[in-house]
């Protein structure tokens, strides 16, 4: 081979090289990259409120990915239902990773994680709720086992109904948020939160509905 025949099939690896990464580098997933990115930008200016919001607001969204994991764990509930269970977990999984986040950057102790922590499905792991349910809109111990043992079409129905009120709960804290905080990137979740648990909200309203 010639240096000139190695020289271009260098230069033709180093380009499919460079495309392969690039292809790569568009793996992740939008709300990931989008997790990331806010993560690294989150403003150091915030207030108590602030604070006070993103580790409720944390563990808030920690209970609605616990609502839907024990639906999830059911086989015969609504398919609309178990499709709505399924989005509300993929999209506030992120937002719990980048609440988290900010209170690391902010150097504010979160506490979300150890709150939760011991969630089983049962009694015991839902006694970690403790102390939690003064939360705007978050589920009692009872409710939450009372969500375990429905089945079929009022395990559906009783999803609907309380993701409803939990939603609602959710909608009101950012509102009240929007009036006190500080931070720019939490005031921006806060506008989505209401734009988007609002369209739930109605969406499962239709959804009872139809049962």
């Amino acid at each position: 081979m010639t240096t000139k025949t190695l020289t271009a099939s260098i230069g033709a690896f180093a380009l499919a090289a460079t495309l392969a990464g690039c292809g790569s580098a568009e793996e992740p997933s939008e709300s990931a990259l989008e997790t990331t990115q806010s993560t690294e930008e989150v403003s150091a200016q915030y207030n108590e409120a602030d604070v006070d919001y993103v580790s409720g607001m944390a563990m808030h969204h920690q209970q609605a990915v616990e609502m839907s994991d024990i639906l999830l764990e059911k086989d015969d509930v609504d398919p609309e239902v178990t499709t709505l269970a399924e989005d509300i977990r993929e999209a506030q999984g992120p937002e719990i990773e980048q609440m988290q986040a900010w209170l690391d950057a902010w150097d504010e102790e979160d506490t979300s994680d150890d709150d939760m922590e011991g969630m089983d499905h049962g009694e015991e792991g839902m006694d970690s709720m403790e102390g939690m349910s003064d939360m705007e809109g978050m589920m009692s111990d009872d409710e939450l086992s009372e969500l375990e043992n429905a089945t079929g079409t009022e395990a559906s129905r009783l999803f609907l109904e309380q993701m409803i009120a939990h939603h609602e709960g959710a909608v009101s804290s950012a509102k009240d948020h929007l009036d006190n905080g500080e931070n720019p990137e939490a005031l921006e979740l806060s506008e989505s939160i209401i734009s988007d648990q609002q369209a739930e909200i109605d969406e499962m309203e239709t959804m009872l509905e139809e049962l």
